[in-house]
């Protein structure tokens, strides 16, 4: 009797999203017969032109509790029995796999179908930007021009979905999350284009994947549902794929008018300013205490309690749709009229709200221009404890359903969330509903949800960004 073995992948019936492999066995008397039985199923598989065939892997061996290596080791030999090659390169230093993603020429990179990061959501956003930044030709996003006084504001930051090109100067913290402040600077190799210059990608096919090994690990857990390395390694041998909307942020160093080159920065899950930008500054300094790090500083900078002077203008979901007022202060009690909370559609696989937006399209380049019909700004300008720009819902352990828990993968939008300066019970009281399973952070007079496609933040006080 001879044998051959079938690796196969099922679907946990206990939880949705799990996916284990396992291993099946068929036997023939006939060698001959089992040759072409196997031969047979290596054709089909070979045929499949989604299934990626060679990979660059990029290793952060100080993600999370530093296990990034060990994961990998893991999850390897998967890769191996699905013949899918791949060339691993374990980082060395912040911004190491940037560098390698920004420097390598489009003939090179076009041997691989796809890069892996094995880490968090701040190492996917710096092979994110590694790519992106040198290759990707898109406009500035557009400001509005009567929102700023050059000689008061400390920093000009504008970020809509999805665009721009190269980068001169930007800093990067320990785990590779991209930084839009700072006084030291990094040089960046300059991009070694021989192809191609205008395409941001390499092929057609080629696409992001990534392995937790992080803290949070938000992007996988809104992907495919479970913080499993496993799972995320099966989904991207089987060439399983979602869009994902990518928010362009791009920071004037004097206002954006300046004849500098401003700094620009991709994200692919959130980017804020007070309140989180201070956390993440405060637990860079503790990197050693691994994902406790940001409880430490989590808990220190809410008993700071502090607040930051800001001007926010941003172009609102549609100008039928229902919106506070354009010059509204920070200290009005208009809040943005979304859907009730029994209406939330959460996003789904197949979910019908991204499907029904065209993949080959850039969703906010409609609004790229001032003049473009139905466009118009509206304003916020006070005190703040936080602004948040939220491109996914972000939903991770601590925040069971993210901090916009009906934001969608790629429906073209941003999720502004202001929270106006409030007394320190009220504040905490929002933060223990951001951590409960069913909560509603957004249900409070000092906060604001606006839906948006693009928003320009002007800093009135100087304070980290993440």
């Amino acid at each position: 009797m001879y044998r051959f073995t079938v690796h196969v992948v099922h679907k946990s019936k206990t939880q949705p999203s799990p996916w284990t492999p396992s291993v099946y066995m068929f036997g023939h008397k006939s060698l001959e017969i089992c040759k072409t039985w196997a031969n047979l199923i290596h054709a089909h598989l070979h045929m499949e032109a989604k299934r990626p065939k060679n990979l660059l892997v990029f290793v952060n061996p100080r993600s999370g509790k530093a296990h990034g290596c060990r994961i990998w080791e893991a999850v390897a030999p998967l890769f191996s029995l699905a013949k899918v090659k791949t060339k691993v390169i374990v980082t060395e230093r912040a911004g190491h796999a940037r560098d390698v993603l920004s420097s390598i020429t489009n003939r090179d990179l076009s041997l691989y179908d796809g890069a892996v990061a094995v880490g968090g959501d701040g190492f996917f956003n710096e092979i994110l930007n590694g790519l992106l930044v040198s290759r990707h030709k898109a406009p500035y996003p557009p400001v509005p021009g009567d929102t700023m006084n050059p000689a008061e504001s400390q920093s000009n930051i504008t970020t809509g979905n999805v665009n721009r090109t190269s980068l001169d100067h930007c800093d990067y913290n320990e785990d590779g999350s991209p930084l839009l402040t700072g006084s030291e600077q990094i040089e960046t190799q300059p991009p070694n284009l021989e192809e191609d210059p205008e395409s941001p990608f390499p092929n057609d096919m080629f696409r992001f994947g990534l392995i937790p090994a992080g803290s949070t690990d938000a992007i996988v857990i809104c992907t495919t549902g479970v913080r499993d390395p496993v799972t995320s390694a099966l989904h991207i041998i089987l060439g399983k794929r979602v869009h994902l909307d990518i928010a362009q942020l791009v920071r004037w160093r004097k206002t954006h008018s300046s004849n500098e080159e401003p700094c620009v920065r991709y994200a692919a899950s959130f980017a804020g300013y007070g309140f989180y930008g201070d956390v993440i500054t405060e637990s860079e300094k503790h990197r050693w205490m691994g994902p406790k790090r940001y409880d430490y500083a989590g808990t220190k900078v809410f008993l700071q309690h502090r607040s930051y002077e800001a001007e926010v203008n941003y172009v609102e979901l549609e100008s039928g749709e229902p919106s506070s007022s354009p010059e509204a202060e920070v200290s009005s009690s208009t809040i943005w009229c979304l859907p009730k909370k029994s209406d939330w559609v959460s996003c789904r696989t197949n979910c019908a709200v991204c499907n029904s937006k065209p993949n080959d399209t850039k969703i906010g380049s409609p609004f790229l221009g001032l003049n473009s019909k139905g466009v118009k700004w509206s304003r916020s300008k006070g005190r703040f404890l936080s602004v948040g720009a939220a491109v996914i819902s972000c939903r991770n352990e601590k925040a069971p359903d993210g901090l916009v828990a009906d934001a969608h993968l790629s429906d073209g939008f941003l999720h502004l969330i202001l929270i106006k300066d409030c007394p320190h019970p009220s504040y905490l009281w929002h933060l223990i509903q951001l951590a409960r399973k069913g909560g509603d952070p957004l249900d409070f007079q000092f906060v604001e949800h606006h839906k948006v496609y693009i928003l320009q933040l002007a800093c009135l006080s100087i304070v980290g960004f993440v």
